[in-house]
């Protein structure tokens, strides 16, 4: 007979295989269902900066770093070219306005100078010859106009007594008309006599006049040769400090050539460097602080120069009340410049995420702090510490601020 076994009970190997079939299926079923189709980048929270967007007080202020610098510098330049022949002032000496700092000599300017002194001396000469001709021909001039009008007057008597006693048929009347054509002719010589007198005197007056003039400028010329002279002392152009001067003993120094500069210690000014994604805020007036072991002390902005460098542009500020009692030119100083009013606005602390998106988009971390999600933003104004947040956030919500150059093109963040 044949004897009939019993099954054994539990699980047998075929059964193993149909659990990890079911459970790969499980779990491809759980991809499909719950997974994104968002790229994705791991990485850890700790190598993560994360920051909470705030409601606050938004103060429109950038930090800016300056240097102190003398309220202005003036440059010397050489007004005449020379050899140096005496240095007498030092680098960063003080100085007074018009203190002889350097001493040159020009032989050809003194030669200049001998041969206008000659020319003056020459045109003197001249004049003085023109007017004593001049002076001459007006005295003959004068005795040839009186013995005329003399003339005149004696035929015109002698014209009118014969003319009376022809009428009375005393005198022929030959004797008449030659009186007449005496008298006549006395006249006529009378106005050329005059004519030529006056022609003369106008032209002493106007030749006169001219070597006046002429004289006159070859005075002003000399005059010029004398200053040029006085140009070789090279002179300080304001009180001050000699900041630098590029002159030795024995050197030759051309025309037009900066020899040196001289700062101005009555004050000073601070200047600053910018970034140029400001330049459309920053005008001229606005107000700044400069703190200073616990004080502070009121800025204003004076000037804004339109050349930018390097992406950015330079202002100069000036001091609107008291200034620091150990204040140096070279010393470098944190300003805040204040761009705008306060105002109440949600607050994001800054990050370097902003040179990664344009402050276009951030991550905004998940409740459970697991992941993040790229999320569309729109940032305003912004200081030394926050970004104004004008749309796409709210109070409370969690920020990735740290760089985002390692996250590639990814739009969710596991955090590990």
């Amino acid at each position: 007979m044949d004897i009939q076994l019993e099954k054994k009970k539990g699980l047998k190997p075929k059964h193993y295989g149909y659990i990890a079939l079911g459970v790969l299926l499980l779990f491809v079923g759980w991809k499909l269902l719950f997974a994104t189709t968002m790229s994705t980048f791991r990485t850890e929270k700790e190598r993560l900066s994360i920051s909470g967007v705030t409601a606050g007080k938004f103060d429109d202020y950038i930090t800016i770093n300056g240097n102190v610098a003398p309220i202005a510098t003036i440059y010397m330049d050489a007004y005449e070219g020379g050899r140096v022949s005496e240095k007498l002032i030092e680098e960063g000496s003080m100085v007074q306005k018009g203190d002889i700092i350097l001493k040159l000599e020009n032989m050809n300017l003194y030669e200049q100078i001998l041969a206008s002194e000659s020319n003056l001396a020459l045109k003197q000469n001249d004049l003085r010859s023109t007017k004593l001709t001049f002076d001459s021909r007006q005295v003959e001039g004068k005795k040839s106009l009186a013995n005329a009008e003399y003339d005149l007057e004696r035929l015109k008597r002698n014209y009118e007594q014969n003319k009376a006693l022809y009428e009375d048929e005393l005198i022929s009347k030959e004797t008449y008309l030659l009186s007449k054509a005496d008298y006549e002719l006395a006249q006529k010589q009378f106005e050329i006599v005059k004519l030529q007198t006056e022609q003369d005197d106008q032209m002493r007056e106007t030749s006169l006049k001219g070597l006046d003039t002429d004289l006159s400028r070859m005075h002003k010329t000399l005059s010029m040769v004398y200053e040029r002279l006085d140009h070789l002392n090279v002179r300080a152009p304001a009180d001050g400090q000699l900041g630098f001067l590029d002159a030795e003993i024995g050197q030759n120094i051309a025309q037009g050539q900066r020899i040196g500069q001289i700062n101005v210690l009555t004050d000073f000014k601070i200047e600053a460097d910018i970034d140029e994604h400001y330049i459309d805020r920053v005008k001229r007036d606005l107000s700044a602080i400069l703190e200073r072991n616990g004080n502070e002390y009121g800025l204003r902005l004076r000037k804004v120069y339109p050349e930018v460098r390097n992406g950015r542009f330079r202002v100069d500020l000036v001091f609107t009340g008291e200034k620091p009692e150990t204040i140096r030119a070279g010393q470098s100083y944190n300003i805040r410049l204040q761009l705008g009013e306060s105002n109440d606005a949600l607050l994001l602390p800054k990050g370097g995420f902003f040179q990664s998106t344009g402050g276009q988009w951030v991550f905004v971390v998940s409740p459970n702090g697991e992941e993040a999600i790229k999320r569309n933003v729109r940032l305003g104004k912004q200081n030394s510490r926050y970004y104004e947040v004008l749309e796409g956030l709210q109070p409370g919500e969690q920020v990735i601020t740290s760089n985002y150059d390692s996250f590639g093109e990814a739009e969710r963040i596991v955090l590990k």
